[in-house]
């Protein structure tokens, strides 16, 4: 006999998806630090040994996130993440198909805050990723402080997330199976310091490395652009120029992290918290830019691909704005 369970209330569904949004901020401004309390308290219980054997796996383990990570399809598939998706929501578009035989080189933009679509599209199957894009493998990359935290580094492998250096980068790309991509946020932590809603401004006029990548492993470029990422929180005014600038500029440079002083809304209320407001994003993968393999490429060939790369990027932004209810005047400014 076929058991059927009645739908869940609008209301229920409701807290459940605000549920599921707090444990993600949690997850990304207080577990890191709560992992590293954790394994250093242990030691001075009586459950010592639970943090001596993990600091012996660690050692041991300690050059997976460069090594393509370790994702867990049961924490990829969690119902969680549906709840996610559906609190903002957050949608996956695809303007075209991607060859399973060969891998590739997403360049993610904007960053946003705290890239909610980039985590829920990539390192998540809530968005319908592995369904719109058969055969294909994602991996995210984060920067390579959050893998020296104990535990929480498991945590991130779980989802597809690898390390953000050269050789991570490199084993993702040279697998010759194919089906593999690897997702840069191109911005990185710098241009969380601009996201505020309605910007359109990308960090990317100078940033050419993950294009000399791409050349190197002949792997093609694919732009992504997140409408809506950048409306998700406000942010304290730091224009160029100010102490807070100079603050943040300062902790980005010596830690590699920008600490945005971002708020929203709170949980029971709507005029001040770190939740993130109810608003949608819509993340557009667009069409796949052939690379010319070679393996040590000259500037000019770099900036000729990079400048392909903005042409087509601009050219995905245009395409699809008016879906989203940005401005017909309203277009990227590249810096």
């Amino acid at each position: 006999m076929k058991v059927e369970f009645a739908p869940l209330s609008v209301p229920l569904q409701r807290r459940l998806q605000m549920a599921s949004v707090v444990q993600w901020v949690f997850s990304f401004l207080c577990l890191a630090q709560c992992c590293t309390v954790a394994f250093i308290a242990l030691f001075f219980t009586r459950f010592w040994l639970l943090s001596a054997l993990y600091a012996a796996w660690w050692f041991l383990d300690r050059e997976k996130p460069s090594k393509g990570g370790r994702r867990i399809h049961i924490i990829r598939n969690s119902v969680v993440w549906r709840y996610m998706r559906d609190y903002f929501p957050i949608t996956l578009v695809k303007t075209a198909e991607l060859d399973p035989r060969q891998n590739y080189l997403m360049g993610f933009h904007p960053h946003g805050v705290l890239a909610a679509g980039a985590f829920l599209n990539f390192c998540t199957e809530a968005s319908g990723f592995s369904t719109l894009f058969p055969g294909i493998t994602p991996h995210l990359m984060m920067l390579s402080l959050w893998f020296r935290i104990p535990f929480f580094r498991d945590y991130l492998m779980s989802g597809g997330l690898v390390s953000s250096d050269k050789e991570s980068a490199s084993y993702v790309l040279q697998r010759p199976e194919g089906g593999n991509m690897l997702a840069i946020i191109v911005g990185g932590a710098q241009e969380a310091l601009d996201a505020r809603p309605g910007s359109c401004t990308l960090l990317l006029k100078n940033r050419k490395g993950f294009v000399r990548l791409a050349i190197e492993h002949g792997t093609p470029l694919v732009p992504i652009f997140s409408f809506g990422e950048n409306d998700l929180f406000e942010q304290v005014k730091n224009p160029k120029g100010s102490w807070l600038r100079w603050l943040q500029h300062r902790l980005q440079q010596k830690m590699g992290i920008s600490l945005p002083l971002f708020h929203a809304r709170g949980i029971f209320q709507y005029s001040f918290g770190l939740v993130p407001y109810r608003r949608p994003i819509c993340t557009v993968v667009g069409k796949p830019i052939p690379v010319q393999r070679k393996h040590r490429p000259s500037d000019e060939e770099v900036d000729r691909v990079h400048q392909k790369y903005l042409n087509e990027l601009s050219k995905l932004f245009e395409e699809h704005k008016a879906k989203y209810n940005i401005p017909e005047d309203r277009h990227l400014e590249f810096i």
